[in-house]
């Protein structure tokens, strides 16, 4: 505050004193504290440390004008509960707790002018139903979600204010805080809050519908199983209702093929099996081995459906290998492609692009290699490859807005966010990933996360920012060496699956948070 305004505020307190139709004044009840001065009813404190203890209980106006203290706690007025007029200006003030002013139940005029206040707690009025005029003038507001509440109080109050401006956010800065309107807040946000913790390292997590309720199928390598969870009603928790047991599993890809439930097991040791679940005992029995002679070392699956029929692709990762296509025939899986030989493939995405059913290879030896289905041929002929993207590990892909995008990800180099320009993949985003070896897109209702798995760090889930058609940083995730992420969605909840290599399993809710309460 100038000279000019603290001399207009001592004038009014000058007038304020003499108040009393010229009446001299009478002394203290009681000795004023020091820095301040005090009448009958009034008291006038500068440059104190504090509210000044020792003040005249019944004094029904008070001003600290130039504290030098930082904060205003819980009941600072406690001590002077009939104050009418209270002025708290020009002083050095940041911070005021909830219940501030707890037990001013005749208070009527309240300023906080020209102080150093950034935002105001939400209970700031509680309990001063008296209040007629508030005085915020002068103080360094950032106008966020913190401050939410004032905007709708001003909305509901017949108490008059003088308010000032917003210093901040950016977009905002000069805006009158009058002129604030409640959709001017954007105040809820979503996080993913750990809910249950699964005491087993996993590779693969994969939600699948199964008389009408999602389940999920995790690939457990050092137990040497598959798990089957569902939903537990009674207990409030996923629990495994099925487990089918093998030797090194890498992928479990269930699937509901005429009517039957499915689980194709990959494994690196005892070959590849699909599974059948029995109705009548509710067990899985083995339905046969898939492609002996062509499954080294598998990596990766994926199922999808073209022209009716229902395919598996298995990408092999070994030397002598090759990314092999299967289709159903009636009583299991067989040979029907054989894709992209000697390349060491790690991963394998079924994906529509421009409405023709596509694949993509990733491998460890070239760049990521698109495939496109030939209808008279019935294959899957090369249409073009990624450009500048050797080594990477997994493709992930996302629509958006009629748009596909392919998350890529890198053990060593920047993973990538790119998007489907007609005849080929350009760059979007690029995402630094040292260790990274899962790049996971994930929709949850309205929102649109993307999740960098990372072996020696944090987790990095990133949420999609419709202005700048950017993914940004928005929440950091502790799970131990990540393989693979994946939603699930149970009775209105939404879930996300961490399958962790090196330590437990993890489950998150995804929440909705309302940053102005």
């Amino acid at each position: 505050m100038g000279r000019g305004g603290i001399q207009g505020t001592c004038a009014f307190l000058l007038v304020l004193l003499a108040a009393g139709g010229g009446e001299r004044h009478r002394p203290p009840r009681r000795k004023c504290p020091i820095s301040c001065s005090c009448t009958q009813d009034n008291a006038l404190c500068d440059r104190t440390d504090g509210v000044p203890r020792g003040l005249p209980p019944d004094i029904t106006s008070l001003s600290l004008v130039r504290s030098g203290f930082t904060e205003l706690r819980e009941g600072s007025f406690l001590q002077t509960p009939f104050l009418q007029l209270l002025l708290f200006t020009a002083s050095t003030v940041g911070l005021i707790r909830d219940d501030a002013f707890l037990g001013l139940l005749h208070l009527e005029y309240l300023s906080l002018a020209h102080n150093q206040l950034e935002t105001l707690p939400r209970h700031l009025f509680r309990g001063l139903d008296a209040l007629t005029h508030v005085d915020l003038r002068g103080n360094p507001f950032h106008c966020d979600c913190r401050i939410k509440w004032l905007v709708e109080w001003l909305g509901s109050t017949n108490a008059s204010a003088e308010l000032g401006e917003c210093w901040g956010p950016a977009e905002l800065n000069g805006t009158q805080l009058s002129q604030l309107r409640l959709q001017d807040f954007d105040c809820i946000t979503t996080a993913l809050a750990l809910f249950q913790s699964l005491p087993f390292q996993a590779l693969s997590v994969e939600p699948f519908w199964y008389r009408g309720e999602q389940h999920v199928a995790i690939t457990q390598p050092f137990a040497g199983r598959c798990s089957l969870l569902e939903w537990d009603h009674l207990a409030g928790a996923f629990r495994a209702y099925a487990t089918i047991n093998g030797s090194s599993p890498v992928a479990c890809k269930p699937l509901v093929v005429e009517g039957r439930l499915l689980v194709v097991l990959a494994q690196l040791v005892g070959g590849s099996h699909v599974w059948r679940h029995e109705e009548a005992s509710g067990r899985f029995v083995r339905l046969q081995e898939l492609g002996p002679q062509r499954v080294r070392k598998p990596n990766a699956l994926t199922s999808f459906r073209v022209d009716g029929d229902w395919f598996l692709a298995v990408a092999d990762s070994s030397k002598a290998g090759a990314t092999t296509l299967f289709r159903w025939g009636g009583r299991g899986f067989y040979a029907h492609q054989a894709l992209h030989a000697w390349h060491r493939d790690t991963h394998v995405e079924f994906l529509e692009l421009a409405g023709r059913p596509s694949l993509i290879l990733a491998s460890s030896s070239q760049r990521p290699v698109v495939y496109q289905w030939s209808r008279p041929g019935r294959a899957f002929l090369r249409h073009t490859d990624i450009p500048d993207m050797d080594d990477v590990y997994a493709v992930k892909h996302f629509r958006l807005r009629g748009d596909v995008y392919v998350c890529l990800t890198r053990f060593i180099g920047d993973s990538k966010v790119m998007r489907w320009e007609g005849s080929m993949f350009r760059d979007v985003q690029h995402m630094p990933s040292r260790g990274s070896m899962v790049f996971q897109p994930l929709g949850i209702g309205s929102h649109r996360y993307a999740v960098l798995g990372n072996d020696y760090s944090f987790s990095q889930v990133y949420r999609y920012d419709a202005r700048s058609g950017l993914f940004v940083r928005f929440q950091e995730l502790n799970t131990q060496a990540p393989r693979s992420f994946a939603h699930l969605a149970v009775h209105q909840r939404d879930f996300v699956f961490a399958a962790s290599f090196k330590g437990d399993t993890q489950i998150y809710r995804h929440i909705t948070v309302d940053l102005s309460a």
